[in-house]
């Protein structure tokens, strides 16, 4: 409740109306919060450097780091081989995201549609979630080459579990009244799922998709790691095993933007597919 509306109550019924209390962090804007976290975190770790606490070779400078990035930047806007690089991380997430929502989707409905799908499905899913997605990278590479491929399934292999969690909990979200309604209308199974469970279901299911766009990335970078390629994973390595760590962090930092632009894309989409759930979607600044 605003101040303004507070006023507008008499002033025997303001003893009774109860008003949340905001805090002063919680006054602050976003972006102000935002700078100032950012300016302690390299703050800490420039005095962290400056007085010798961690090795130069584990931990560059600010500095340092900073320089890497412009020379990464110019590189990549002057079409060099780290924009080849780039792209092809950037075709390995891209196929490997859209291969995790068909199938992510597929498995979400068969689980949360059929008894079949969450009785003798489910558990397998689970199981398979619960092992070291790192282990399978050798396995992917003996199936599929060390090509764009073993890398594409890998990032799929990670990112589709969340959205099949996500899809099946969207398709249980509808409330019974809603079921008793399409089924008094003689709606068909399909109708059903249709109209009803999946237009109701779709903020579940973006929560799945967006926990899914974050680990795509991983898969990707860890199937570079592990299987070769040409990607920024290998550049990584190569610049690890040069210690050459201010190369590192800029690599990474830019693979960072890439995937906050895919998981922003995600969020977007949401709110244009999903414009009357009303919910705070990360990015807001109310």
């Amino acid at each position: 409740m605003s101040e303004a509306d507070t006023k507008a109550i008499p002033n025997s019924m303001q003893e009774t109306v109860w008003v949340e209390e905001v805090s002063f962090l919680d006054r602050v804007p976003r972006s102000v919060s935002m700078t100032f976290v950012f300016a302690v975190f390299l703050g800490l770790w420039q005095l962290s450097t400056s007085l010798g606490l961690v090795s130069p070779i584990i931990l560059p400078t600010p500095g340092e780091t900073f320089k890497d990035l412009v020379f990464v930047g110019k590189n990549l806007l002057s079409g060099d081989y780290m924009l080849l690089a780039l792209w092809i991380t950037v075709k390995e997430v891209i196929y490997g995201f859209a291969l995790a929502i068909v199938i992510g989707f597929s498995l979400g409905v068969l689980v949360g549609e059929t008894a079949f799908g969450e009785r003798a499905i489910m558990p397998y899913l689970v199981a398979i979630d619960t092992m070291p997605k790192v282990a399978f990278a050798p396995l992917f590479v003996a199936w599929l080459g060390f090509g764009i491929e073993s890398k594409v399934a890998l990032a799929a292999f990670i990112a589709t579990f969340p959205i099949v969690v996500g899809t099946a909990a969207g398709l249980h979200a509808a409330d019974e009244n809603s079921r008793m309604l399409f089924k008094t209308m003689g709606a068909s199974r399909m109708q059903t799922l249709i109209k009803m469970k999946l237009p109701m279901g779709l903020p579940q299911m973006f929560t799945g998709l967006k926990i899914g766009a974050v680990g795509v990335m991983a898969g990707a970078i860890t199937g570079e790691f592990l299987g070769g390629g040409k990607g920024f994973g290998e550049l990584i390595r190569v610049a690890a095993s040069q210690l050459n760590t201010p190369r590192v962090f800029s690599l990474i930092l830019y693979l960072s933007l890439f995937g906050l632009a895919l998981y922003a894309l995600v969020t977007w989409t949401q709110r244009r597919v999903v414009f009357w759930h009303k919910a705070s979607f990360v990015g807001n600044d109310e």
